[in-house]
């Protein structure tokens, strides 16, 4: 029999309670009649009509346009902050740049799109640029808000990194950007990778700021779902988040599994030069 545990069954419960809906929203996109709730048969017509709504497919793709710009944006600019505020402490302006850089981490969304939607009206007004809010404008939003969350992942795997391998290479004649491009990148990359990843995820849900900084042609997934929940779900909707639940999950179990594969190689790798 087995033996009642109060932490086992909240770790139940929990994922119940997390992948609960997932399921219901991956049944009903089956469903055979345009009332999400109601259930009438089981039917894959969602999936061909997903295919023919050029708004939807529109959105999906600005979506992961931008969201794939501003991920690659915000690890550049926050390693690069993390890398400055981890390697070189103590400058005069160290407080205030580190302030900054996760100041959008505390912000409520709607000040910074609000923010934003006036630096850009403002800078359209002095200098003609951006002539409209549109695919640039979000992008630089969510880079902005991305870097910050890059900066503290990247951050805090720079911060836990032996710098005597650093002082190594430079005492073995090495350049500080050879140092950085052949010691420090690889050893921080996964440190880069999730916070690629993060924000890539962040930029494909936000729904607050680009409300604020988009313009015509340029709407994201989020923005044509939240219209659409307003007058009612549509079955599309859930025939896309299932396709999209599909994708993550894959990707995640093979991430897992390729990590698994290296981790059971390093430690044979080990065990082979223990036996030497």
């Amino acid at each position: 029999m087995m033996k009642f545990s109060f932490s086992k069954m909240m770790l139940w419960l929990g994922l119940i309670f997390l992948y609960a809906p997932m399921l219901i929203l991956i049944i009903y996109s089956f469903n055979e009649s345009k009332l999400v709730t109601v259930w009438a048969g089981f039917s894959t017509k969602w999936y061909g009509e997903l295919m023919r709504n050029d708004k939807l497919l529109d959105a999906v793709g600005n979506s992961l346009q931008i969201a794939f710009f501003s991920a690659s944006g915000a690890v550049i600019l926050g390693t690069l902050a993390a890398y400055v505020l981890t390697r070189f402490r103590g400058f005069k302006g160290s407080t205030l740049l580190r302030g900054m850089i996760t100041a959008p981490l505390v912000m409520p969304e709607v000040i910074t799109g609000l923010s934003l939607l006036l630096l850009f009206v403002a800078m359209a007004q002095l200098v003609g640029w951006p002539e409209g809010r549109g695919m640039t404008t979000i992008w630089i939003a969510h880079t902005t808000f991305c870097t910050a969350y890059v900066a503290v992942v990247v951050g805090s795997r720079l911060s836990e990194m032996d710098m005597s391998i650093e002082e190594a290479a430079r005492d073995l004649g090495a350049s500080p950007i050879k140092v950085f491009f052949q010691i420090t990148l690889p050893i921080i990359a996964p440190a880069l990778i999730s916070g690629w990843l993060l924000a890539f995820t962040l930029s494909l849900d936000d729904l607050v700021i680009a409300s604020f900084v988009s313009g015509p042609g340029s709407t994201t997934l989020p923005m044509v779902v939240f219209s659409s929940v307003r007058l009612g779900v549509s079955p599309e909707i859930n025939a896309l988040a299932t396709i999209i639940i599909t994708l993550v999950t894959t990707l995640v179990f093979a991430s897992w599994w390729y990590a698994r594969r290296v981790e059971k190689a390093r430690i044979k790798e080990r065990q082979k030069v223990a036996q030497v």
